[in-house]
């Protein structure tokens, strides 16, 4: 009689437990379709993700990675192995040249929808320099490993032609850039940097500090300062601690 009793308690606790783990992989299964379809939603902004088959759709969901970094932390080291393909979801990234003597040269900045191949460099043989890149602010990022990279552009025609545009489209930014430390003095740099930040913002007000303004002009923060304060002395801005608010648009469009 008791063993009957037993026995029909074990059978229960066995409904029980059964019960439990159907939940548990029912929930990890809600988890997991909810993690892909996120997911998706990201890749989506690739400019190549119409053009990618289904396997390989599959092959880069269960590759990619979402990573978060804090203001200021470093991203990609030219030195460093190669990372792969970059895609910003939020936030900023610089990219620049560092020299021997830790002279920094920015490149270019990236935002939201922003895609950045050259972290990717040993995908194309054609990208010969070491680039760093640091977030200039707290940022999220998508990235697909090198390897991923390298076997879509084996393979897809379309990734090719991608990566391969993307790649110019940078280079022409780097020569820009160029362009700005070779040919254009401090006060047209400063001047241009102020008037792209205020039209990409929609605000008058730049809440900057001297050295960060530095490193997008490829600057000292010293040689800012003095020149913010002619500016200021001009009116063409009004500064405050952390910010500068431009005055004098037209004066500022002259100068460039």
């Amino acid at each position: 009689m008791e063993q009957d009793v037993l026995a029909g308690k074990l059978v229960e606790v066995d409904a029980q437990l059964a019960g439990v783990h159907a939940k548990l992989r029912s929930a990890a299964q809600m988890e997991s379709a909810e993690l892909d379809a996120d997911m998706e939603d990201r890749l989506v902004q690739l400019p190549f993700w119409s053009s990618l088959t289904e396997r390989e759709r599959e092959t880069v969901q269960r590759s990619a990675v979402t990573r978060r970094y804090e203001k200021g932390a470093l991203i990609h080291d030219g030195g460093s192995e190669c990372l792969g393909l970059v895609l910003v979801l939020s936030g900023e990234l610089r990219t620049y040249l560092l020299s021997d003597e830790g002279r920094e040269v920015t490149l270019f900045r990236l935002y939201a929808g922003d895609l950045c191949v050259l972290s990717a460099s040993c995908v194309i043989s054609q990208i010969t320099f070491d680039t760093q890149m640091t977030a200039q602010r707290d940022t999220e990022v998508l990235i697909i490993p090198a390897n991923i990279v390298a076997m879509l552009k084996e393979q897809n025609l379309a990734v090719r032609c991608c990566l391969y545009e993307l790649a110019t489209a940078r280079f022409s930014d780097v020569m820009w850039a160029m362009q700005q430390l070779l040919f254009k003095g401090l006060d047209r740099r400063l001047a241009g940097f102020l008037l792209s930040e205020a039209e990409r913002t929609g605000s008058d007000t730049i809440c900057m500090t001297h050295e960060q303004i530095a490193q997008h002009i490829s600057s000292a923060r010293e040689a800012v300062a003095r020149m913010l304060k002619q500016f200021s002395e001009e009116g063409l801005v009004e500064l405050k601690r952390g910010a500068i608010t431009l005055r004098d648009f037209d004066s500022l469009k002259q100068l460039i």
